[in-house]
């Protein structure tokens, strides 16, 4: 006789990506890219779905509900952001955002409760500087204190090449300089980031799906 067994759901690793940056007929936006970086990552096996966002409501709210009986290991975000501040569209996530009060909190708390804890999960910024500067520092640690797991995320401006690639988990505070990938102002007054490079501090290209041990 056979006995079934409950199999547990496998996590799921979803891509999120800003469809606002759409350029014009003759000089396709970054949205483009993005689009065709989900397509590309989608055949190869290193997410389960992807999709096009004009707001960080729209984003915490189909990542809540696409297949909710299923966990999250993994989200990536891939769009424009500056020094603690990713973008979605015209609607900006700040460490402002995190707290009880704020509307967009709400959403954020249905994405918690479905992703892994601590290092089993995975909440991705491929944008740029979020992670640097003083606002950043503080912005990454309430970030992952709200997720409730790992949290990623750059210091440079990147492209192809990806520098500054730094995580941490909820209770941290970030290791790395405040100053890193800054060429104008300072951690407490960010003025301009540097490009991405291959020999910059942590650096991966695009085509990196997984965060390497240590970043």
């Amino acid at each position: 006789m056979i006995v079934a067994h409950d199999v547990e759901p496998a996590p799921l690793r979803l891509m999120i990506y800003d469809r606002t940056c759409r350029g014009h007929p003759l000089l396709p936006g970054l949205s483009h890219a993005w689009g065709a970086g989900g397509l590309l990552y989608r055949g190869m096996g290193r997410i389960d779905a992807c999709r096009g966002v004009e707001s960080w409501d729209e984003a915490f709210a189909w990542i809540a509900e696409h297949e909710p009986n299923r966990p999250i290991a993994e989200v990536q975000y891939w769009g424009h952001g500056r020094w603690g501040a990713p973008r979605a569209g015209t609607q900006v996530l700040r460490q402002q955002s995190l707290v009880r009060s704020n509307p967009l909190r709400t959403g954020l708390d249905r994405v918690a409760r479905r992703m892994l804890p601590g290092e089993h999960g995975l909440f991705w910024f491929r944008t740029c500087e979020s992670f640097g500067a003083r606002c950043g520092h503080d912005f990454a640690a309430a970030f992952a204190d709200a997720i409730g797991c790992r949290a990623a995320g750059h210091t440079y401006i990147i492209a192809l090449w990806q520098s500054g690639l730094h995580s941490l988990l909820p209770g941290d505070r970030p290791r790395w300089s405040a100053d890193e990938g800054l060429v104008e102002g300072t951690a407490d007054d960010p003025q301009r980031a540097a490009w991405s490079r291959a020999r910059a501090p942590h650096t991966i290209s695009f085509l990196h799906g997984r965060i390497p041990d240590g970043f």
